[in-house]
């Protein structure tokens, strides 16, 4: 018989650190809706088909804030402790008295998709037009109590997935509710909420357990390993890059390490195993980010076709210029390819085929576009037949598509999962038991630094408010060795700083600074960042420098009225 061709679908959980450490508040809402809509819809895909199969990756970082999060839920409906998010506390809690936090809770509940998700149902777009004509500081004062908390129970309901709408009967009678919610209402929202969280990790597990899915892991924070090991390596790809004031981050391999070391650990202690498989933050690889994977034993890893196009691109200096290797070169990264005297195996995501079902399908109808994905799938497998070599992976963000989709991605994913596992000729499968099969990878002598992202680690560094915003962690991490130098802390405190250093090494901050990022959003991750900045200044007992008051930014785009920045969907 004709092998089928292996299909690999990695979608990449993440959320960075919400969470201020100083205050203990969640400054954003995110993880809590993003849970009860795409973490739950997308295990509920994989259950409801014995046949499916994928590869899901969590961030350390995100898990431990599922876990706090579901906790605290649990304590606030079991003895009325305190909700730190001020979104989800908006449920239960009178809306503040206070009009510049008024009118900012407000503000923040009418962030959501305006043709997915505020359009579909007519009485929550009847509350976020109203207040869009409150949301102002002359006119906050007429948003009473009762239209604040209507207001929060549909927010919550919108960002509700859509397999917990059609299975769930309290979300169906809130929903034909309409209005005047009393506190009951609202505290059987919040008890489908809190229950929706603590089954987010069981239910992966199980389906782990049972071989319906392959879970991986992300370095703890989600950093950008390459730039941690060199800020140099931003020059592989973009020659001209300007680079930070500091030549190269403080100890940033041994960091490197930390983050791969924490992401094992976290993950074994969440899920009871060890993982197998790597998603790099933002698919950002270079050859000594693949060493230090490799180093902590990991069996595969996973970045972008055009990292691996570039990278062979750079092995053809008969042609006149790399442009031109990387556009004549034929590339077959449909394959395992693997460094030399690396035990890493390495995979290559489809770019297109992943940024059709990112960017593209959402306006599609659902059965053409898996008519369309599948098709072009069967030519791969067309072209590759009776290999056992090749495999297609998949990869992309598994949270922040969905919202552009009709009904959360609800017809496409159903259709997606049931096509690719009755296929003839595709094979449904996943990363780790392509490892285990006896595959000659490749060989790929030279690993040109680059991310999903055009190839580049553009989006990270080479702007003047990202180098900026490196050039501050430099400095916090140069006075953390000197304190850490000086023996002052105790082991515990040593933990706890070592932590607080994690989370702000994230990639996000430099992700969002940059003029092509909506202006509120990016002031929001530019305070954020700023404050987990000043709070490991006071966790090691030093002053924050004055710079942290100042906004990083210089600007940003506009954003929608009544909506969010739409983020790029590989993670």
């Amino acid at each position: 018989m004709t092998p089928r061709l292996p299909v690999v679908l990695l979608w990449h959980m993440h959320q960075p650190q919400y969470r201020d450490a100083f205050t203990g508040e969640y400054v954003q809402p995110w993880t809590v809706l993003h849970a009860i809509k795409d973490y739950a819809d997308m295990a509920a895909h994989l259950e409801e088909n014995p046949a499916a199969r994928a590869v899901v990756n969590f961030t350390p970082v995100l898990l431990e804030q599922l876990e706090d999060l579901a906790g605290e839920v649990a304590a606030h409906l079991d003895g009325g402790s305190a909700l730190r998010d001020p979104v989800l506390a908006a449920l239960v809690d009178t809306a503040p008295a206070d009009p510049a936090r008024r009118l900012a809770l407000v503000q923040a509940l009418m962030r959501a998709q305006r043709a997915r998700m505020i359009e579909p149902l007519p009485v929550f777009r009847e509350l976020v037009d109203i207040a869009a004509t409150l949301a102002t500081p002359e006119r906050i004062g007429y948003a009473s109590d009762a239209f604040i908390a209507d207001l929060a129970v549909w927010y919550h309901l919108a960002w509700t997935g859509e397999t917990i709408r059609r299975s769930d009967a309290r979300i169906a009678a809130l929903m034909a509710h309409g209005r005047r919610f009393q506190s009951a209402d609202r505290r059987r929202l919040l008890t489908v909420i809190g229950e929706t969280l603590a089954a987010i990790v069981p239910r992966y597990r199980a389906l782990a357990e049972a071989g319906r899915c392959e879970l991986a892991v992300s370095p703890y924070s989600h950093p950008i390993l390459p730039l941690l090991c060199d800020f140099a390596v931003a020059r592989e790809s973009v020659p001209a890059s300007p680079l930070p004031q500091h030549s190269a981050y403080p100890g940033g391999r041994a960091r490197a390490d930390w983050h791969m070391a924490e992401a094992i650990r976290v993950f074994t202690r969440v899920f009871g195993t060890r993982p197998l498989g790597c998603w790099p933050s933002e698919g950002a690889v270079s050859g000594e980010a693949l060493e230090a994977i490799d180093r902590h034993g990991f069996k595969w890893a996973a970045s972008s076709a055009g990292v691996l196009r570039a990278s062979l691109a750079q092995m053809q200096p008969q042609l006149q210029t790399q442009e031109q290797a990387q556009a004549q070169a034929p590339i077959d990264a449909d394959r395992a390819w693997r460094v030399p005297a690396q035990r890493l195996t390495c995979w290559f995501r489809d770019d297109a085929l992943s940024d059709l079902i990112g960017f593209t399908y959402a306006t599609w109808h659902g059965d053409d576009a898996v008519a369309h994905f599948v098709a072009a799938l069967a030519e791969i497998a067309q072209r590759h037949a009776g290999s056992t070599r090749h495999a297609v992976l998949v990869a992309l963000d598994g949270e922040n598509a969905w919202e552009h989709y009709p009904q959360n991605g609800y017809y496409f994913l159903k259709g997606l999962y049931a096509a690719l596992a009755s296929h003839p000729a595709l094979e449904l499968t996943t990363l780790g038991a392509l490892s285990a099969r006896d595959r000659e990878p490749a060989e790929l002598p030279h690993v040109r630094a680059g991310s999903w992202v055009y190839g580049t680690l553009s989006t990270w560094i080479g702007d003047a408010d990202k180098n900026a915003g490196w050039d501050l962690l430099c400095d916090a991490k140069l006075a953390y060795d000197r304190v850490l130098a000086s023996g002052r802390l105790s082991a515990a405190g040593v933990a706890a700083v070592e932590r607080q250093l994690a989370l702000c090494e994230s990639s996000d901050w430099f992700w969002w600074f940059g003029d092509y990022n909506p202006a509120q959003a990016v002031a929001q991750f530019d305070q954020l960042y700023r404050r987990q900045l000043k709070t490991l200044y006071r966790m090691l007992s030093l002053e924050p420098p004055i710079a942290l008051e100042r906004p990083i930014s210089r600007g940003g785009g506009e954003m929608e009225q009544g909506g969010v920045m739409r983020r790029a969907t590989a993670g």
